[in-house]
């Protein structure tokens, strides 16, 4: 694997792809990692399933929760980890996140910047993400700092053939949308985004997976279908908890998937096809 990122395009190389080949990749988002209320342990299952699989890992945007700083009004002081109760806290979350990651920094491909990060970087001119990604390029990694979107090229040489699959990441905006979960916004995608193979989204906690079927012509005017994937990945912050009380529950937002999405990229002889299913809970 070769990868590269110029103008805000990543640019993925695999190569040696014959019958049977197959590549995962982990695409997760909103992990809040240092939060209370991360599900670590799944977070970490997780993560160890990407490194037996060898998978590619992005990151979406909020792996950082980083709301417990000064002068932040969200900030709760209970809510600090013991160990994150520190005058220099933004230091602190990044050494935490960043002893947690390490194990996995080889198969990082890119952390994206969310709204948590964006936050900190306005009121206090330090890129968390930045900062995360150059710990974990001392740990052997080749890590990439993506923005609030990013698009991903993956490039793919078969034989004497070159094929390219075009993943939008961007993070995401809006509410929870609780009826529609979201998913009426692929049909705004889907408009401004025809060159994108894959559509993936974070931000509002929700999930889905949707597969849209395409009619295509070709530039020499041979008819043919592809699939553009929706993708929206909920992460790993349960603030709901069990119902009694809290942020979330106060403002009657409701339950939350935890967990991530996979995509495999294989080749069957006839060509290299996608899959796309989510792994949550």
């Amino acid at each position: 694997m070769n990868t590269s990122l110029t103008d805000n395009v990543l640019t993925v190389r695999l190569d040696g792809i014959g019958a049977g080949w197959q590549q995962y990749i982990m695409l997760c988002s909103d992990q809040h990692h240092d939060s209370p209320y991360c599900n670590r342990k799944l977070e970490k299952a997780h993560l160890d399933k990407a490194m037996d699989r060898d998978a590619l890992i992005f990151f979406g945007g909020d792996t950082f929760d980083a709301m417990q700083g000064k002068h932040d009004p969200r900030a709760n002081y209970d809510h600090l980890e013991p160990f994150l109760k520190r005058d220099n806290y933004f230091d602190a979350i990044v050494e935490y996140n960043a002893a947690f990651y390490k194990p996995y920094a080889s198969n990082i491909v890119m952390i994206g910047n969310g709204n948590h990060e964006s936050d900190v970087l306005k009121h206090h001119n330090i890129s968390l993400v930045d900062r995360l990604a150059a710990e974990l390029n001392r740990a052997n990694g080749q890590v990439h700092v993506g923005g609030y979107g990013t698009w991903v090229r993956f490039m793919l040489k078969v034989s004497t053939r070159n094929l390219s699959f075009n993943m939008k990441y961007y993070h995401g905006s809006g509410g929870e949308a609780p009826v529609t979960r979201g998913a009426i916004q692929t049909a705004r995608q889907a408009v401004f985004l025809p060159d994108a193979d894959i559509v993936w989204n974070g931000h509002s906690h929700q999930d889905y997976v949707i597969a849209v079927p395409r009619e295509r012509l070709s530039g020499k005017g041979k008819l043919y279908r592809d699939t553009q994937w929706h993708i929206r990945t909920p992460g790993y912050n349960d603030e709901y908890q069990n119902g009694a009380g809290g942020w979330a529950v106060e403002k009657g937002l409701t339950p939350k998937s935890l967990g991530c999405v996979w995509l495999k990229f294989y080749f069957d002889g006839d060509g290299v096809g996608i899959i796309a299913e989510q792994e949550i809970r």
